[in-house]
């Protein structure tokens, strides 16, 4: 049944069957939009739009592998089937490579002895996988009237912060793979932000902080609600919100 009369914003956001994505698909759910959950495994993202829906959400899953060409196409022929158009895309889904450990122990990443394959298959998801799925629900966005994408960094991706070595990561070891992915990240979101500003579509990274997730050993000290409060901040803007910048909780972040 096409919901495309439906005076609902929607939103899409990628890896949203869990942690900070699942928290900001609850709180967009709860500010009234129609909610989309990307996730890969369609069991799990059926569950967590389930959940969603018992809270009073309008919440749906989308099967949505960011590293497959065909599971992104699929996924943007079902949102332009069932609604017609998207409001909010929250480009969240990502990896570290490293696996569920925390920052400091990530010595995998290290540049002189990284594995080159760990490097490409972060990037593939981080990067490629964020290109695939705006460019798919691009038309899509276009027919909203104020389009929003938020690309989800993180602070480690801040190159003058990363190249002082009294700052708040010089205790971190140097990264080859997570770091520089985020921070090509912020490049690419400048250059769709260039690109769309004349259509009014607003871009912007925005770093959630560190949060109690699986991608670091769940050390974080900020919940997944408090990582996603910063945003739906940006994936609610009007029309004359800023596009094309890098912000966390206390605003402007370093580049």
């Amino acid at each position: 049944m096409s919901e495309q009369n439906t005076h609902r914003e929607i939103a899409l956001v990628t890896g949203a069957n869990k942690g900070i994505g699942r928290a900001a698909a609850e709180r967009l759910g709860e500010l009234g939009m129609t909610v989309l959950i990307g996730a890969r495994d369609a069991r799990r993202g059926e569950e967590a739009a389930a959940a969603l829906r018992a809270a009073g959400a309008n919440a749906h899953a989308v099967t949505l592998d960011v590293t497959d060409a065909s599971s992104v196409r699929a996924a943007a022929e079902f949102v332009e089937e069932r609604f017609g158009r998207l409001d909010v895309l929250i480009n969240n889904a990502g990896i570290t490579g490293s696996g569920n450990v925390s920052p400091v122990e990530a010595l995998d990443q290290i540049p002189s002895t990284v594995d080159l394959d760990m490097v490409r298959t972060v990037f593939e998801t981080n990067v490629f996988g964020v290109v695939a799925v705006t460019n798919a629900m691009l038309p899509l966005l276009r027919r909203s009237p104020v389009a929003r994408i938020v690309n989800v960094s993180s602070g480690a991706a801040s190159t003058a912060l990363a190249a002082d070595p009294a700052g708040p990561l010089s205790t971190l070891p140097a990264s080859a793979a997570y770091t520089p992915s985020k921070a090509a990240l912020n490049a690419l979101t400048v250059q769709y932000a260039n690109e769309l500003r004349g259509d009014g579509i607003l871009v912007n990274a925005v770093a959630p902080g560190y949060v109690d997730t699986e991608i670091n050993g769940n050390t974080g000290f900020l919940t997944p609600a408090q990582g996603a409060a910063v945003l739906v901040r940006y994936a609610t803007l009007d029309s004359g919100g800023p596009t094309g910048g890098f912000f966390g909780e206390a605003g402007t972040e370093p580049w």
